[in-house]
């Protein structure tokens, strides 16, 4: 077994985890990173790291993969140690205040707190209840877009009504050679500005066609190859768009696997939190990012950096408690290691 002792221990390094490094570096504590899959960036590097993200300040687009190489970049000075490919199986409260990590990568880690930004936790898509669908995945059925330029001349049929399903059909409509919109009900719940700019697309263009209000009701086509996919509205109207590619965006299912054992107090598979500090139920154990919950809490990135901070700025307070902590603004006394 491999031991290590640290000040801070950080689950999950998807932006907000590496974010909280970069705040937690500032104050001059340690970082080590746990994360279960085998490179840093959770979602925006496994599932859409060409997704561009249109909400991260003073970034009017970048790319999910880009905004973690940044993060990486930010962080670098204070050289945090990372444990890939590795799974947190258990913590324990120490008699002195600190606690144990346990990983499946049989390494324990002493820290005096933990930050947990899990995410969703363990992640995987709700698959449309479509018979036969096992046979297209990963040929002509995808959940993910890990790269735009596979879909090039292709059609698509794009099905959801989230900001993933507009995000992607405006992405993709730039290259591809047909999308289709497919939705049960002329609302969507993506954000209003991207919705406008399809429906544009659709009204000024051939390439983009909304197809609503219908439902994805079969598939049709040879040896995994999609020829086109069956649609039908709640009256039963049906018919079949000519497509070699369907792209489902009906979200992720979530498990907190693990995280769900350790006694924290939970609402509907999230941690609760205090606002102002992200702190849990359990004594110098904290939640940020989509894992945590309070009342009108916004699912964003940007939320979970803030979180970050206040987490941070708690946690110094028990790494350093004999020490007056004299707030300084980044302009003022620099980063460690930058010129």
């Amino acid at each position: 077994m491999r031991n290590y002792k640290t000040d801070v221990a950080i689950i999950g390094a998807g932006p907000v985890g590496l974010f909280a490094v970069f705040e937690c570096g500032m104050m001059k504590m340690d970082c080590h990173v746990i994360d279960a899959l085998s490179e840093v960036g959770g979602q925006c590097t496994a599932l859409y790291p060409e997704k561009p993200i249109y909400d991260i300040p003073a970034h009017p687009e970048i790319l999910a993969g880009d905004l973690i190489k940044n993060l990486e970049k930010q962080i670098a000075p204070f050289n945090p140690t990372y444990h890939l490919g590795q799974n947190v199986v258990a913590i324990t409260p120490t008699e002195d205040n600190r606690w144990d990590i346990m990983t499946s990568g049989n390494v324990k880690i002493n820290a005096k707190a933990i930050i947990i930004a899990a995410g969703v936790g363990a992640f995987g898509p709700n698959r449309p209840p479509l018979d036969g669908i096992e046979a297209f995945e990963s040929k002509s059925v995808f959940y993910f877009v890990k790269s735009r330029e596979q879909f090039r001349d292709k059609k698509i049929v794009i099905a959801g009504g989230g900001d993933s399903a507009i995000d992607w059909a405006l992405s993709l409509s730039e290259l591809a050679k047909k999308v289709y919109v497919v939705h049960r009900r002329p609302k969507f719940r993506a954000a209003p500005d991207s919705v406008e700019k399809l429906e544009n697309l659709a009204k000024n263009g051939n390439v983009v066609e909304m197809v609503i209000p219908y439902q994805l009701s079969g598939l049709k086509g040879q040896d995994g190859q999609l020829e086109q996919v069956m649609v039908k509205t709640l009256k039963g109207e049906e018919k079949a768009l000519d497509a070699d590619t369907l792209l489902p965006f009906f979200g992720l299912s979530m498990n907190l696997g693990p995280i769900s054992e350790w006694g924290l107090s939970l609402d509907n598979s999230h941690i609760k939190v205090k606002p102002t500090t992200n702190e849990t139920s359990a004594a110098g154990v904290f939640a940020i990012g989509d894992v945590a919950t309070y009342e009108n809490k916004q699912k964003l990135i940007l939320t979970g950096f803030a979180e970050a901070a206040a987490a941070a700025h708690k946690i110094r307070q028990m790494v350093y408690p004999d020490e007056v902590f004299h707030f300084e603004y980044s302009t003022t006394k620099g980063v460690p290691g930058s010129k």
